[in-house]
């Protein structure tokens, strides 16, 4: 389980949380959990996610068991920089969602004392790194995997299968168009089909 940093207060700076894994795996509610905690410990926190993302709400973000916090939609990541440089906590969810400069900017709001807790998908539907999740992970001092159940196999599921039609990278949906699956699964129903 995670703990936040509690070394050496008087010469901490910021740092970068990311949590990662397949569809249906717990990424947004974990990313809430630790909001909420930030906030109950009187933190200055703001969450923000991509104006592209409007599955549950245009306002909020909200996890798969209907779990809210309220959040800041935002087009690109530099407005992220203007409304949370004078937080404690910043959180983004569906960071996938957003450019490579969304790396920079998590680092310099780190970078400048913030906790920035980050929340978005590691693989796309063709089981690839999606995005700036792998920069991201790699400059996040904490990276935490979180993983669903397959339901055909019972094993961990650490891929999101789309199972509606379409090759566009980016297709916002929920159980109607993903499914999380184990590596078998995945294998038997994507990569041999490829083939």
């Amino acid at each position: 389980m995670f703990l936040e940093n509690t070394i050496n207060h008087s010469k901490q700076s910021g740092w970068m949380e990311v949590i990662c894994g397949s569809m249906f795996s717990g990424k947004t509610e974990e990313l809430i959990r630790r909001l909420r905690r930030a906030e109950m410990a009187g933190q200055n926190v703001e969450i923000f996610k991509p104006k592209t993302d409007t599955r549950y709400s245009e306002e909020d973000v909200v996890s798969h068991n209907q779990n809210k916090i309220r959040s800041t939609a935002v087009e690109n990541p530099n407005e992220i920089i203007l409304l949370g440089s004078n937080c404690d906590v910043v959180g983004i969810d569906e960071a996938q969602f957003f450019d490579e400069s969304i790396v920079e900017i998590a680092n310099q709001l780190a970078n400048s004392g913030i906790r920035v807790v980050i929340a978005g998908l590691d693989m796309d539907f063709l089981g690839r790194p999606f995005g700036p999740m792998p920069n991201l992970m790699a400059t996040a001092e904490y990276v935490t995997k979180v993983h669903a159940i397959c339901k055909r196999t019972g094993n961990l599921a650490n891929y999101s299968m789309r199972t509606s039609q379409g090759d566009n990278l980016v297709e916002l949906g929920e159980t109607e168009s993903y499914e999380a699956v184990s590596r078998r699964v995945f294998i038997d129903e994507v990569l041999l089909k490829k083939k």
